[in-house]
């Protein structure tokens, strides 16, 4: 095919281009892997192209394994990136396999097993990714818990407090680390929600996190802009990962996604393209902001 023809094809009709219907009732436990999910997740295995947008540089992804951090290690790695990946020892089959992309790419990859609602885990994926890589340039803090809740009378105390510490906690621990070492093209970015703007009853404790995920990115970028360090976040709609069918809610699968405006759920990968513009040079005006991914639905 030649370049003219390629020219003149129209665009994909983005209500197809990925798995378009609901998915078959399904339930996982926690924190949820992929080689049981029906339909397979598309974190852009065969399909994303990098361009040498983050040609040299060393990232961290926490919960990079799967899902969305794994769409965005693969990205990163075709980028031209080094990938360090934290992840729950649960999940070393998801990240031996994220691993073996990275490396397919001619990447680096440092995998960092442990949990990282430890203080002691979530500041040493820091350190061991710069002893590793010689360097840190970008920091995706994207590792994440949610779980259905019943009702909010019966939220139990240890339930919440397992969100809070994996979602807040262990992402200030991080970027609490990881700040000495950043320097001026730096960037962080933060997996919010769309459950920050549009919070679910059933996911409130889940929804609280993100909204203070959107204040951090906010904040964060105010005190970091003058050295040149840029603090941005994505908001993530509807997304087909692990963490959906482990959130106890199989009920809801058959019509996942399909109330927006695009009458679809996302996949990982294509939220990829976001992360890699928020990292690199490209995005250099880019800080404070939210990028919401949701197939039309507005924060």
């Amino acid at each position: 095919m030649s370049d003219d023809q390629k020219q003149t094809e129209p665009p994909a009709d983005p209500r197809g281009s990925y798995h378009s219907g609901g998915f078959p009732k399904q339930e996982q436990e926690q924190p949820g892997l992929t080689a049981p999910m029906d339909p397979k997740p598309d974190h852009g295995e065969f399909s994303y192209e990098g361009h040498g947008a983050l040609q040299g540089k060393a990232a961290l992804i926490t919960g990079g394994d799967s899902g969305i951090g794994k769409a965005a290690a693969i990205a990163f790695a075709r980028e031209g990136a080094d990938v360090a990946i934290s992840y729950l020892p649960e999940e070393e089959e998801d990240a031996q396999d994220t691993a073996e992309w990275i490396r397919k790419a001619g990447r680096r990859a440092l995998l960092l097993a442990g949990d990282g609602r430890e203080e002691d885990f979530s500041t040493r994926i820091v350190e061991d990714t710069v002893a590793g890589f010689g360097g840190l340039d970008v920091v995706v803090l994207n590792a994440a818990y949610q779980k259905n809740r019943d009702s909010f009378e019966s939220l139990a105390t240890e339930e919440f407090d397992r969100v809070f510490r994996t979602n807040l906690y262990s992402l200030i621990w991080t970027a609490r680390a990881a700040v000495p070492h950043l320097k001026a093209g730096s960037s962080i970015i933060s997996t919010a929600s769309i459950q920050a703007f549009n919070p679910s009853p059933g996911l409130i404790d889940y929804a609280m996190t993100k909204a203070a995920q959107v204040a951090f990115t906010k904040a964060l970028a105010e005190e970091l802009g003058p050295k040149g360090i840029r603090v941005n976040a994505v908001a993530p709609g509807p997304i087909w990962t692990p963490l959906i069918p482990a959130t106890e809610w199989p009920d809801k699968l058959p019509t996942f996604g399909q109330d927006t405006p695009l009458q679809r759920a996302g996949q990982p990968a294509e939220l990829a393209a976001a992360y890699v513009l928020l990292a690199s040079e490209q995005g250099s005006y880019i800080s404070g902001a939210v990028l919401p991914v949701t197939g039309g639905k507005g924060l």
